[in-house]
C-alpha cells in the first residue's frame, strides 16, 4: 500500500486552516520560524483576524500554505510512511521538496519567502488568474490566443486555471461565461503564475535554489513528482531545473494524479489548506481513497487513518 501526499497551493487560505497544527509541539518552531518570515505577526492570529486580502496577497498566502504543509508533517511525523509518493500544486510543489525531505522544512518556509518576492518583482500590474471548467483544451488554447492569456495549470476533467492581465481576463471570462456548462471562478492570487508572463523570476529563483540546502535524494522510499510533466524526480540538479521553470510555465495537475496512480498510489492525503486536491483526485480515481486533513478533527485522527491504509 503507497500513500500519495499532495501540498496544496493557494487560494483556499482560511481562519481554521491551521486548528489542527497550530498548537502541535512538533510544529512550534516552525510557525515561530514563519512568524519572523510575516513581520512579527503570528500566522495562526494572521488567519484567524480573516483579513482575507491581507492573507491571500502573494508572499504571506505563499508562506502559509507552505507552512500548513511542513507543520502537518512535522505533527504526523513518524505516522508518514517510508514508502511514499509526493507532489505539489503551485506553491505547494516547494512544500512537497520538503515533506519529500529534500529541504529542512525551515528553510522551505525561507525558499517560499523567496519564490514569493521574486514572482512579485518580475510581476505585471494587475496580474491575476481564473479558473474555468467545461471548455474543452482546444477551445481554451483559443481563447488564451485571443486574450493574451495563457494556461497555467491543467486540472482533470476539462478544469483549467488561466493566467494574464485582469481586464483580459475579465474579457476572456465573459466569452467562456456565454457557453453552457461552463463554470468560471476568479481566484485570489495577484500574479498570472506558471505562464510566461514570469519568464524571467525562473532563472532568479534558480539561483536561490543553487544556494540552498538540498538533500541529494528524497527520504526513504519517496517518489517526488515535478509539476510541469508528472514525472518523478531522478536527477537532483534537473529536478531543481524543474522546480524553477514550474513559475513561468504549465502545471499539469492531471499528469501529477496520474503519476501518483502509475507509482502505486492507494490512497491520497491532501495536507491543505482546503480540500480542492483531494476533491480532484478522488473525481480522477474515485476507487482511490481520499481524504483531505481538513477532514479530521484531531492530528491522531489522521494517524489512524493512515495506519488503516497502509
Amino acid at each position: 500500500m503507497t500513500l500519495a501526499i499532495l501540498c496544496s497551493g493557494q487560494g483556499r487560505q482560511h481562519p481554521e486552516m491551521f486548528t489542527l497544527t497550530g498548537e502541535v509541539s512538533e510544529a512550534a518552531g516552525l510557525f515561530a520560524h514563519a512568524t519572523g518570515l510575516l513581520g512579527g505577526r503570528d500566522p495562526r492570529e494572521m488567519v484567524r483576524q480573516d483579513c482575507s486580502e491581507e492573507f491571500h496577497r502573494n508572499r504571506p498566502g505563499q508562506i502559509l500554505c507552505t507552512l500548513q504543509a511542513v507543520s502537518a508533517a512535522a505533527a504526523l511525523g513518524p505516522s508518514i510512511p517510508h514508502r511514499l509518493i509526493v507532489a505539489g500544486y503551485s506553491i505547494g510543489e516547494v512544500a512537497a521538496w520538503g515533506v519529500a525531505g529534500m529541504f529542512p522544512l525551515t528553510d522551505t518556509l525561507d525558499i517560499a519567502a523567496r519564490r514569493a518576492e521574486i514572482m512579485d518583482a518580475y510581476s505585471h500590474p494587475d496580474d491575476g488568474l481564473l479558473f474555468i471548467r467545461g471548455l474543452s483544451r482546444a477551445n481554451i488554447e483559443a481563447l488564451c490566443a485571443r486574450y493574451g492569456a495563457g494556461i497555467a495549470i491543467i486540472n482533470p476533467g476539462d478544469a483549467f486555471v488561466l493566467g494574464g492581465n485582469r481586464t483580459a481576463l475579465g474579457a476572456l471570462s465573459n466569452e467562456a461565461k456565454a457557453t453552457a456548462g461552463t463554470r468560471v471562478v476568479d481566484i485570489p492570487v495577484d500574479v498570472a503564475s506558471h505562464t510566461d508572463a514570469l519568464t524571467l523570476a525562473s532563472p532568479a529563483f534558480r539561483d536561490v535554489l543553487r544556494h540552498s540546502t538540498v538533500a541529494a535524494a528524497p527520504a526513504g522510499d519517496v517518489r517526488l513528482l515535478s509539476g510541469i510533466d508528472g514525472t518523478a524526480v531522478i536527477n537532483l540538479e534537473a529536478g531543481l531545473d524543474k522546480l524553477a521553470l514550474q513559475i513561468s510555465h504549465t502545471v499539469h495537475w492531471a499528469s501529477c494524479l496520474q503519476g501518483c496512480i502509475e507509482g502505486g498510489a492507494t490512497a491520497f492525503l491532501e495536507l491543505g489548506p482546503g480540500g480542492a486536491l483531494s476533491e480532484m483526485a478522488r473525481g480522477a480515481y474515485p476507487d482511490v481513497s481520499s481524504r483531505s486533513l481538513e477532514d479530521f478533527r484531531s492530528v491522531q485522527g489522521v494517524r489512524s487513518w493512515i495506519e488503516q491504509q497502509i
